[in-house]
């Protein structure tokens, strides 16, 4: 199995810092943002852009861990819980989701539903550091990181250890 390096520690920095300032723009500020990462690299990839975000803006967001499991159609969960699954009012605001990889679309569209059970967000915009095609969903990210066209067959890896790197694996 090999295995090729996509994306550099430095380059993903690069590019979150580009999409921090993509949201932060069309936002209009910070002020009606709830940043929400899909366990676990989305969560981790979400707080990375919170973080750059307090910086430009002088503000004090954290980002929030979604877990997606009871909201899946393709996997064998317990029943959706009866409470919401973040704790936090979205009401009105506008949520990030931001996730690692965007496949096929069923991660994405199960983070849609919970977020839905949470509250009724203003708008839901959808961030991904990697979109490698494939939807078995109509689901389209608001921001893109990168757009890396793979086989079926591949795999795009996010490691989190020493900063972000992407990989490709066959």
């Amino acid at each position: 199995m090999g295995r090729i390096l996509l994306m550099t520690p430095e380059r993903v920095r690069r590019t979150l810092r580009r999409l921090a300032a993509e949201i932060l723009e069309r936002n209009r500020g910070a002020d009606t943002l709830e940043i929400i990462g899909i366990r676990h690299r989305g969560y981790q990839l979400a707080t990375a852009l919170a973080d750059l975000i307090n910086q430009a803006e002088g503000v004090s967001l954290r980002a929030l861990p979604l877990d997606v499991a009871p909201y899946r159609d393709d996997r064998a969960t317990p029943a959706r819980p009866p409470e919401p699954p973040l704790e936090a009012d979205l009401n009105d605001r506008d949520v990030i989701l931001v996730d690692d990889v965007l496949f096929t679309g069923r991660t994405a569209r199960a983070a849609l539903d919970a977020i839905v059970h949470a509250g009724r967000p203003r708008s839901i915009q959808l961030i991904v550091l990697i979109d490698r095609g494939h939807r078995e969903y109509p689901i389209q990210p608001t921001y893109v990181g990168r757009v890396i066209p793979t086989k079926h067959r591949e795999r795009v890896v996010v490691e989190a250890e020493e900063g972000f790197a992407v990989y490709l694996e066959e």
